[in-house]
């Protein structure tokens, strides 16, 4: 990320609201949108350029050439940048492959408007875009292009954001110069409502960090080890109410236990919940507030890798039975979710091994840039954090009820939770149990070459990717049949046929699913160097 600078003071310019993203995106239209808001003027590149260029752009392309529009393009966007004294502008598509460009922004707030890739050449083909003519050439564009969007941007806005989600998220948009210095704002968008989130390192102790719930009193929800290092951390609290931590008090006994907490400290429908912790802390927190007085807020503040980079968004919350994990819940979308990616510092190594897994399950589903990354070994940190939750984000948007694609999040989950709850939540983080879900899984698609690298890759992390043979492989079987996915005879299964093409609804045999488990037992990995 470039970042916004710090305003120096009276008489400094003031940053603008820039607009950027590959082409077909909407950044135009947002852009105008956010100027109307704001009663401020839209400075449109690409219209600036048509009149220093004296013709259209396409007719400009096909006489001098790419290289030769790029340097103008550089010259004239640059210097809108520099002399831009707050204000609303849209960048043109290729803008920021420029260094200049990407240097002239860092004082301004850069605004990604993401789009999906068939999206964009949907809207793009056939308009007289003279890079819109070849697809394959338009997809390996977009490649080439999407790590500079995500580097530059301090705040991404989802495909499909509306005129009215854009108007929402201005107040949280405009506070980015305020922020600590790194942070990013990513805009939740769903169909019951969305939200913002924010990544970075020490945000929760952040006296000028915008609260997504300005108003009411905040009561804390923790366990008791990360209430010691961490609740202490968000502003003015008004209680605390601590759990024990672990799977197995993932409950409803445990919720119950919550609900009288705030009932006893007089919480009412004005006030709101911050979940601080890992995931069955979000979960069990975003739970209880959903039923709590039939609905208050939730703002998460996730300090595993596990809810970092997937179970704090999205809004899916609920308890486990000892028949099944996450048998009872609802859909309650969180009111902000606040990333402090420096409270990771605290974890023990294995709690970060076990998030890893669910790392390389969004990277599978994502493919593109963020499996490139994760493939060669690189490590987790915020840029890998902020990926993870772009592609839940972005998955949500498009499902926020499990209706369709949103079930792909579910890759490696169905024998993973088999395998929690034939151990009754005790043998395995969950994690652990992903990732041995994420090897059958992939089994059970025909990729043992992919297979092989997940394995590596789990393995190197420190990840089990066999399971005690002492496990009975018919009950973790006969604990598949029993996923609270299953809708018909059989439960449906995410298979992989490469990374960044996951599809979800495949009902297999029995017996396929049976050697997929055996195939866990027999998979004995080499010994570490």
């Amino acid at each position: 990320m470039v970042g916004v600078a710090t305003l120096a003071g009276p008489g400094a310019l003031r940053p603008a609201i820039v607009f950027t993203g590959f082409m077909g995106a909407g950044k135009t239209t947002l852009a105008r949108e956010v100027a109307h808001a704001l009663d401020v003027p839209l400075q449109d590149s690409d219209a600036l350029l048509t009149d220093h260029l004296g013709t259209e752009i396409e007719s400009f392309f096909a006489s001098d050439g790419e290289a030769a529009f790029r340097e103008r393009e550089a010259h004239v966007v640059r210097e809108l940048l520099e002399r831009a004294d707050g204000g609303v502008i849209a960048l043109g598509g290729g803008a920021l492959t420029s260094p200049r460009v990407r240097e002239a922004l860092v004082r301004h707030v850069a605004v990604l408007v993401d789009v999906d890739v068939e999206v964009a050449w949907q809207r793009a083909h056939g308009k007289g875009r003279p890079l819109a003519g070849d697809r394959d050439a338009f997809v390996a564009l977009y490649r080439a292009r999407e790590a500079t969007y995500l580097d530059v941007a301090d705040v991404i806005l989802p495909s499909g954001t509306g005129l009215g989600a854009v108007r929402r998220a201005l107040a949280a948009i405009q506070s980015v110069p305020d922020a600590p210095p790194g942070a990013r704002l990513l805009w939740a968008s769903a169909a019951s409502g969305d939200y913002p989130v924010w990544i970075g390192r020490a945000l929760l102790g952040h006296q000028d960090l915008a609260w997504p719930v300005p108003a009411g009193r905040r009561f804390c929800i923790s366990d008791a080890t990360v209430a010691e290092l961490h609740a202490g951390l968000v502003p003015q609290l008004a209680g605390l109410v601590e759990i024990p931590p672990g799977e197995a008090y993932k409950t409803l006994e445990t919720a119950g236990r919550v609900w009288r907490a705030l009932a006893d400290a007089g919480a009412t429908r004005a006030d709101h919940v911050v979940a601080v912790g890992g995931g069955v802390v979000g979960d069990l927190a975003g739970f209880a507030a959903a039923c709590y007085q039939r609905g208050i807020p939730v703002v998460q503040v996730p300090t595993t890798v596990v809810s970092q980079v997937d179970s704090a968004y999205g809004g899916k919350t609920g308890v486990d039975l000892p028949e099944a994990k996450n048998y009872v819940g609802v859909y309650h979308q969180p009111a902000g979710v606040i990333v402090d990616t420096s409270t990771l510092a605290t974890l023990p190594p294995e709690e970060h091994a076990a998030g890893y897994a669910e790392v390389v399950k969004t990277a599978l589903i994502a493919g593109g840039v963020l499996w490139d990354r994760i493939s060669s070994g690189a490590p987790v940190d915020d840029d890998v954090i902020l990926a993870c939750a772009r592609t839940k984000l972005a998955t949500v948007a498009a499902d926020e009820r499990d209706g369709g694609r949103r079930q792909v999040l579910n890759l490696g989950h169905t024998i993973g939770h088999a395998i929690e709850t034939v151990t009754a939540y005790g043998r395995y983080r969950h994690g652990e149990a992903v990732g041995l879900g994420l090897l059958a899984a992939l089994t059970l698609s025909g990729r043992d070459d992919l297979r092989d690298e997940v394995r590596t890759l789990l393995h190197d992390a420190g990840l089990p990717t066999t399971i005690d043979p002492s496990i009975d492989r018919d009950d973790v079987l006969r604990a598949t049949a029993r996923d609270k996915k299953r809708v018909g005879e059989t439960t449906p299964f995410v298979l992989v046929d490469a990374p960044g093409r996951v599809s979800h609804g495949h009902h297999l045999p029995a017996d396929q699913v049976q050697q997929a488990i055996a195939s866990l037992v027999g998979d004995v990995p080499e010994s570490r160097p």
